[in-house]
């Protein structure tokens, strides 16, 4: 369920006794530097982008979306916040990156039109917010997805040429000073198979980078339909069949009940002995125990894991000291640069949203992705 353009440059106001056109109201809803608030008033001048910096939690590091957790608001600054994003067309950002407060707000506001989330998986957050039908059909939301898709395509090509070499092994022996009498063989990306699960913004980014250095490509589409840099498109129902034939899986796809424990024990099974696995996408999409198991046995020979079912990883969890597991904490996407670039998303999208045109990365309110 994807409601169609539908907004003009100016609004007609939705207060009793508020008749006359307005402005397109854009608040500020979660950590944003002046200069990129300001840049957006910039742009499209049809708007009115309001914002209280000091209202934000103090961001620790750059697109730090949900800010310090130390920090708190009186109960006048939450009055005051919670007045400010109640007035909004359009929200930059989901309060406090709480779906308990979009729901709020949400029911508050009956002019809110369209909320843009930060993160690439935002739909997450949206189905979390448990709101109705009606209110999924009146408000529009959009993910940043596509702005992370370069720095993710890396980590998987990091992750899949970190199982070919052996990076752990290589770090282990360096570590004690271990220089092995025997000759031992690495893997050459350009005699590797790469199955990609999910083909969407990251998924083709990563088939290019993957192409380009030779390596032969496949890559699951629910429409079946040719992807560049792909050289076979499959469907989830025939993984099993073809899993594997492959020498790498990178797992690219969001994190919905269809995906959920998708590369499960059973996949696993089917797969090459010593397959690389690398997870970009979401933790849930990978069953974690089934996954520790084949590591334990070989089975998989690598596992190069950017999210994990449970964030933070518990202390507990065996990955952490496994000797054929990579654990990034969820940072593959980070950039100093990611901030800006979801602004210039956003700002393309306001125009479209003005315009009443087609807009980018609206979440589809069924799937939620």
């Amino acid at each position: 369920m994807v409601p169609e353009g539908n907004a003009e440059s100016t609004v007609r106001g939705s207060d009793p006794g508020e008749g006359e056109d307005r402005p397109v109201r854009v608040v500020v809803a979660s950590p944003l530097p002046e200069e990129l608030c300001a840049s957006i008033a910039s742009a499209v001048p049809g708007a009115e982008v309001v914002r209280r910096q000091e209202l934000y939690p103090p961001m620790r590091f750059p697109a730090d979306h949900a800010g310090d957790p130390e920090f708190t608001r009186s109960e006048r600054e939450q009055r005051e916040f919670e007045e400010m994003v109640d007035t909004a067309d359009v929200l930059y950002g989901i309060p406090d990156v709480d779906p308990d407060a979009l729901r709020r707000t949400v029911r508050a506001n009956g002019r809110l039109r369209w909320v843009q989330t930060m993160a690439a998986g935002g739909g997450a957050q949206v189905k979390a917010a448990g709101l109705t039908g009606e209110e999924l059909e009146r408000v529009r939301f959009t993910t940043s997805a596509g702005v992370h898709g370069e720095p993710l395509a890396e980590f998987a090509l990091f992750g899949v040429l970190a199982g070919a070499k052996n990076l752990l092994r290589l770090a282990a022996d360096q570590r004690e000073r271990h220089w092995p009498r025997e000759r031992w063989f690495m893997g050459q990306l350009s005699e590797m198979t790469v199955l990609i699960l999910g083909l969407g913004g990251i998924g083709r980014t990563a088939a290019r980078k993957f192409g380009t250095l030779g390596a032969t490509v496949w890559g699951t589409s629910r429409s079946g339909r040719p992807v560049e840099s792909v050289d076979r498109v499959v469907s989830l129902d025939e993984l099993e069949d073809v899993i594997g034939e492959v020498d790498a899986v990178v797992v690219t796809l969001p994190g919905t009940e269809a995906t959920e424990g998708l590369l499960d024990a059973r996949l696993l099974a089917a797969c090459a002995p010593g397959v690389v696995v690398v997870n970009v996408g979401r933790g849930s999409v990978i069953d974690e125990p089934a996954l520790v198991e084949a590591l334990d046995e070989g089975r998989v020979g690598f596992a190069a894991l950017d999210v994990t079912a449970r964030e933070p990883l518990p202390e507990q969890s065996p990955l952490w000291e496994h000797p054929r597991a990579l654990i990034s904490p969820h940072t593959a996407a980070q950039s100093e640069h990611e901030q800006r670039r979801i602004t210039e998303l956003f700002i393309r999208n306001l125009k479209a949203f003005m315009a009443g045109g087609p807009m980018e990365n609206v979440v589809d309110t069924v799937e939620f992705y």
